[in-house]
C-alpha cells in the first residue's frame, strides 16, 4: 500500500465503525458492538482490508484512545460514591480474579497433552486462568456511557473493582512469569513498585487536583488552556505508571481523570474529551480488537476446548464478581450487572497471552481458541449490560438523578 495508505485505513475504520454502530443501535445493542464487528470484517478474519503496513499507526491511535476513554471515565467518576464502594470493589475484584484461576487452570488441564514437564505443564495451566483474569473494562465503560449508568452505583463498583482487578492480575502475571523465566524480576520487587505507584500517584493527583481548583477558579469563562493541561497530566500518569511502576497506563489515565472530577471547569474538559474520543480515539479503538483476530485451524477438540473456554470465561466473572457483590449487600439486579460488567476481556488478555506465548507459557494450539473467548466476551458484555439495565430500580433512578444534577 502506498506510505500514505493509512489514511485511507482511519477513513475506511471510520465509516464502516460508523455505519455499523448505528445499524447496530437500530437492533437496541450498543454502538460499540458495531465498532467491534467492524474490525472483524476488515481485518484478516474476514475480508483482509486493512493492510499491516497501516497497523502500526492504528496501534498507536488505539493506545491513545484507550488512554482517553479511561481519562474521560476518571473526570465523570463521582468521587465520593467511589470511595464508598471502596471496600466492596476489593471484595469483588479478589472473587473476580481467584474464579476465573481456578475455571482456566481446570480446563486447560483437561486439554493441555503437550510436552514439558509437569511444573512447565502446571505453568502453562495456570496461565490460562491468569489470562482470564484480565478485564478490560473500557467496553464496560462505554456502554455505562451510553446508558448513562456510568455514576451508579454499580457502575463505581465496576469502575473500582476493574481498577483493583487490573493490579491483581499484574501480580499474578508477575508471579506466573516469574517463575517460567528467573529474568522477569523479583516478585517482592515488582509489589513494591505497585505499592508505590498507589502513594505517588495519589500524592500526585492530589497536588494537580488542588492547581486545577484553584487555577480555574481565578478564570471567570471555559479556557482551551484547561484542555491542554490536562491532556499533559493524563499522558504523564499514564507514561509514570506502565514505564517506572509496571502498572497499566490505563490506570494512570483514570487516576488522572478522577483527579480533575469535581473541579470548576470538569464538564468543560470532559466535553472536549468526549469530542475527541468520538470524533477518531474511539472508533479506531474498538475496531483495532476486530483487527487484530486471525481465525485458527480449528479441530474437533479445539472447537470443544473454545466453546468450554467461552462458557467458563462468561460463568466464572458473572459467579465471582457476582457473588462478591452480593457479599457486599447489592441487590441481586445489582449484582448481577456488576458481574456482567467484569465479563469483557479486550485488549489486555490479547496482550497477555502474547507474552504467554512468547515465553513458551502457552501451549500454541491455545492461542486462536483464546482470541476467540476476548472476541466473544467483548461482543456479549454490552449486550448484556443493556439487558441487565433495561429495567429501572428505584435506587438506580435516584443515584442517576443525583449524579445529572451535579
Amino acid at each position: 500500500m502506498h506510505e500514505y495508505g493509512f489514511l485511507l485505513s482511519i477513513a475506511i475504520i471510520l465509516l464502516s465503525t460508523k455505519f455499523l454502530g448505528l445499524l447496530t443501535q437500530k437492533f437496541k445493542m450498543p454502538q460499540v458492538v458495531g465498532a467491534l464487528i467492524a474490525g472483524l470484517l476488515l481485518g484478516p478474519a474476514v475480508f483482509d482490508i486493512i493492510r499491516d503496513d497501516s497497523m502500526s499507526f492504528i496501534n498507536n491511535v488505539s493506545e491513545i484512545g484507550v488512554i482517553v476513554l479511561m481519562f474521560a471515565a476518571g473526570l465523570e467518576t463521582d468521587i465520593h460514591e467511589l470511595k464508598k464502594t471502596g471496600g466492596p470493589s476489593l471484595l469483588i475484584a479478589v472473587l473476580g480474579v481467584l474464579f476465573p484461576i481456578v475455571g482456566g487452570f481446570g480446563i486447560a488441564y483437561l486439554f493441555n497433552d503437550g510436552n514439558g514437564t509437569d511444573t512447565s505443564l502446571f505453568l502453562q495451566n495456570m496461565f490460562i486462568g491468569v489470562i482470564l483474569t484480565a478485564t478490560s473494562v473500557s467496553i464496560t465503560v462505554e456502554t455505562l456511557k451510553e446508558l448513562g449508568k456510568l455514576s451508579s452505583k454499580s457502575g463505581n463498583a465496576i469502575l473500582g473493582a476493574a481498577l483493583i482487578d487490573d493490579i491483581l492480575g499484574i501480580i499474578a502475571l508477575t508471579i506466573i512469569t516469574s517463575l517460567a523465566s528467573p529474568k522477569s524480576g523479583n516478585i517482592a520487587f515488582v509489589l513494591i513498585k505497585i505499592a508505590g505507584f498507589f502513594v505517588i500517584g495519589s500524592l500526585a493527583c492530589i497536588g494537580f487536583h488542588i492547581f486545577m481548583k484553584k487555577w480555574c477558579s481565578n478564570k471567570g469563562k471555559d479556557l482551551r488552556r484547561y484542555v491542554v493541561a490536562s491532556f499533559v497530566f493524563c499522558l504523564l500518569m499514564s507514561f509514570s505508571a506502565e514505564v517506572f511502576f509496571g502498572v497499566a497506563d490505563i490506570t494512570g489515565a483514570f487516576f488522572a481523570g478522577v483527579a480533575i472530577s469535581n473541579t470548576p471547569r470538569c464538564k468543560y474538559i470532559t466535553s472536549r474529551f468526549d469530542t475527541l474520543s468520538y470524533l477518531l480515539l474511539s472508533p479506531v479503538f474498538f475496531a483495532s480488537i476486530g483487527l487484530k483476530v486471525v481465525l485458527p485451524k480449528m479441530t474437533g477438540e479445539i472447537i470443544i476446548f473454545t466453546i468450554l473456554l467461552v462458557i467458563v470465561a462468561l460463568i466464572t466473572k458473572i459467579i465471582g464478581c457476582g457473588l462478591g457483590a452480593k457479599l457486599c449487600k447489592f441487590s441481586n439486579k445489582n449484582s448481577i450487572r456488576i458481574g456482567i460488567g467484569m465479563i469483557s476481556r479486550g485488549e489486555v488478555a490479547l496482550i497477555v497471552a502474547n507474552k504467554g506465548e512468547a515465553l513458551g507459557l502457552m501451549n500454541t494450539d491455545f492461542f486462536g481458541p483464546i482470541v476467540i473467548m476476548v472476541v466473544f466476551t467483548t461482543i456479549i458484555t454490552p449486550i448484556l449490560l443493556k439487558l441487565a439495565y433495561k429495567t429501572k430500580s428505584v435506587p438506580e433512578l435516584e443515584i442517576a438523578d443525583a449524579a445529572s444534577s451535579t
